[in-house]
């Protein structure tokens, strides 16, 4: 969720930007971000020295600039449409993982109330 919270602040950042001149569009890069998330989730213990050793990463989503791109004759990079279009994706899939975890709270909430 904090991913699809980054890349909405950012595309909302590159709308209101889309009038300003040489500003290049931003996004966030997903790079490990699944990997980090599950190694954050996972508890393991050593019951030998020789086993390996769990690691957390401290990787997160990083904002980038695109640098090649220019959509408008004042140098400005951000496709308005493009934007638009990443937008409706970030919120879809910010709503699936709300959903999702919507249904682990109530699955949760019926096992308290002994499946009543």
């Amino acid at each position: 969720m904090d991913y699809a919270t980054l890349k909405q602040q950012t595309i909302a950042q590159n709308i209101a930007n889309v009038d300003t001149p040489n500003y290049k569009a931003k996004d966030v890069s997903r790079k490990n971000q699944f990997g980090t998330a599950l190694q954050s989730e996972l508890k393991a213990y050593r019951t030998n020295e020789k086993h390996i050793e769990f690691s957390r990463s401290s990787e997160k989503a990083a904002v980038i600039s695109t640098m090649n791109h220019t959509y408008q004759e004042n140098g400005n990079g951000v496709d308005i449409d493009q934007e638009m279009s990443k937008m409706a994706q970030n919120q879809i899939y910010y709503e699936a993982l709300i959903e999702r975890l919507n249904g682990k709270y109530s699955s949760l909430e019926t096992v308290i109330r002994g499946g009543k």
